[in-house]
């Protein structure tokens, strides 16, 4: 009988549970959906405050949740949100001018150059922009110098001193660990897997990124040089010398013009739009003003729609998500655009390094189909290299930032081997086989001539399809291609002289031409891809990779925990690779 009670009481602890599990995800929904519908009021006599502290995406992403509706989620916090969202302050009576305050700006110089053109559109209303920091960061001083005018605390830092990137190396890691990376490439410029190969930057790698490095470094100076009225030459000396690494320096040099205390600021901007020091200075979050923003622009009076497919993060095979590229994802939202009567052309906004090989060509075969239907117009982000071209070069334009990274085309092949570490730890591996070449890969192995020759040989296929993809999508050559090719990275503003750009440019820039070649003037936007979520999955998992991650890297630091992600993601791609040749950090 007491067997009985149990079952009946743990039959209803279960039902129960469920229960409660479905209220609490109906008042979940019931918050996120009064949130997303409320937007902010915006009071008159306002200041937009610009911080952008947050991870910047091109595309924030739409989820779908197919058992869940009510959880479905359209963020407004991208690239392209934030600046519609500058572009509407310009016309609203109720905003007077933006502040730029202690930003730590997360974003791409590309991105960051997108909305220095948005402040600059800004100013030409007659209303102000103000900047100030603590510190300045290069990337935040960059988006901060087209303000009127630059504020910089007392005690305050500023740097100034040029660009650098930073590869690690592995080989004696390798050696150590007992866990090496076989590697198979094709182009002396693809360097992707070098750290691998050597302890040290080999001059080819070398060149490209001090060749790059350069390129976007003379951009950001010539645009500093411009705001500021300081000549590019006396810029490099004030990098070379770091004489604004101080804010009487700073100061001195021309970089900022006044020296203050936040309170005083925060005086400044409440004097110049005529509130009284006591009261309270009005003002909004970028984020807040952006979901304001998106409800006041929209435009429902336009039938024709321009759909604009983001391709965002590396490239996968599978379905891909709001930080990598599948063809999944990728393939329906082109097919939906193709076969949608209303959208008249497709512009594809590609911000990545690149990836699977064979996820790319599956992207680039939905590109040829939807190009026959439509135009498909290419907008190139802060990176949009190897994989990322490859889906690329099949457009009928491409338009570039001057400071896109772009090109690398050529290809890799890396498998881990563990064959030193088994031995290592008295392991040893035997394997029977059927056939001869049944074995075509093994971790405990290492790869012998005839198993590396079969996967040069998938590689010289790939890196011949590859450039054949170039060749025919930019009507080059294949002798053209071959000496801008094996692996070579380029930036937007050398690419468009070698023919792998058409035009230099933002999204504006592109939905223009595809407005142009539809032959539409007035339309709507559509935006893609449109991710799908299954709640019962990530429930199941719900805070286990968070606190892994999380423990792994106060255990290790974050320099250390880094080296580890570097050397993960590495030795777990799969199948043939096209990836940018090194670390796309910039420091």
């Amino acid at each position: 009988m007491s067997f009985f009670k149990r079952v009946l009481s743990t039959l209803t602890g279960i039902i129960l549970f469920c229960l409660l599990c479905v209220i609490g995800l109906v008042v979940i929904g019931l918050i996120a959906g009064s949130g997303s519908s409320e937007t902010v009021q915006v009071k008159p006599n306002s200041v937009l405050n610009l911080k952008l502290d947050f991870p910047i995406k091109d595309y924030a992403g739409k989820v779908e949740f197919k058992q869940y509706s009510f959880l479905n989620e359209s963020k407004k916090n991208g690239l392209f949100n934030i600046i519609d969202a500058i572009n509407y302050a310009a016309t609203d009576n109720n905003i007077k001018g933006i502040s730029i305050d202690n930003n730590f700006v997360d974003a791409g110089v590309t991105q960051i150059k997108a909305l220095r053109g948005a402040l600059l559109k800004f100013k030409e209303s007659g209303k102000f922009v103000v900047a100030y920091a603590d510190v300045f960061s290069q990337k935040d001083y960059y988006l901060s110098s087209v303000a009127d005018t630059i504020f910089i605390n007392p005690a305050g830092m500023m740097e100034f001193k040029g660009l650098y990137s930073e590869r690690l190396y592995f080989k004696d890691f390798q050696e150590k660990s007992g866990v090496k990376m076989e590697v198979v490439r094709l182009g002396k410029y693809k360097s992707a897997v070098e750290p691998f190969l050597t302890n040290e930057m080999s001059d080819n790698n070398r060149e490209q990124i001090t060749v790059f490095l350069n390129s976007l470094w003379n951009d950001m100076k010539q645009d500093i040089s411009l705001s500021r009225n300081v000549s590019v030459e006396k810029l490099n000396v004030i990098a070379d010398s770091l004489l604004a690494r101080n804010p009487k320096l700073a100061k001195t040099s021309g970089l900022v013009d006044k020296i203050a205390y936040h309170d005083e600021y925060v005086n400044g901007i409440k004097k110049a739009i005529g509130v009284k020091v006591k009261e309270e200075l009005e003002s909004v979050s970028i984020l807040d003003y952006s979901k304001y923003a998106s409800t006041k622009i929209k435009d429902y009076s336009a039938k024709d729609r321009i759909a604009v497919i983001y391709a965002q993060g590396n490239i996968i095979y599978g379905e891909g998500d709001e930080n990598s590229v599948g063809q999944g994802a990728m393939n329906k939202s082109l097919k939906k655009a193709r076969e949608n009567d209303k959208v008249k052309a497709v512009v594809l906004r590609i911000n990545s390094p690149g990836g699977s090989a064979l996820a790319s060509e599956l992207i680039w075969r939905e590109i040829e189909l939807t190009k026959k239907v439509k135009p498909v117009i290419v907008s190139m982000g802060d990176l949009a290299a190897s994989g990322g071209y490859y889906i690329a070069s099949n457009a009928n334009k491409i338009i570039a930032e001057p400071s896109t990274i772009t090109g690398s085309i050529g290809v890799f092949g890396m498998l881990p081997n563990g064959k030193q570490l088994s031995e290592n730890m008295g392991i040893n591996a035997e394997q029977v086989v059927t056939n001869k070449n049944a074995v075509t890969y093994s971790f405990f192995e290492p790869l012998n001539e005839e198993q590396r020759a079969f996967i040069k040989e998938g590689i010289i296929d790939i890196y011949d399809l590859f450039s054949t993809r170039v060749a025919d999508g930019r009507n080059l050559t294949r002798e053209e291609v071959e000496t801008i090719a094996q692996g070579r990275v380029w930036t937007g503003a050398d690419a468009i002289s070698i023919g792998l750009v058409d035009e230099l440019g933002g999204l504006d820039l592109a939905l223009k031409r595809a407005a142009e070649a539809a032959g539409i003037e007035k339309y709507r936007i559509n935006e893609f891809p449109v991710f799908e979520k299954d709640l019962d999955k990530m429930l199941r998992k719900f805070g286990l990779v968070k606190a892994k991650e999380t423990i792994l890297e106060e255990e290790l630091g974050s320099e250390n925990y880094k080296m580890l992600k570097e050397i993960k993601a590495m030795t777990e791609k799969k199948g043939v690779q096209l990836l940018f040749p090194f670390s796309t950090e910039i420091k």
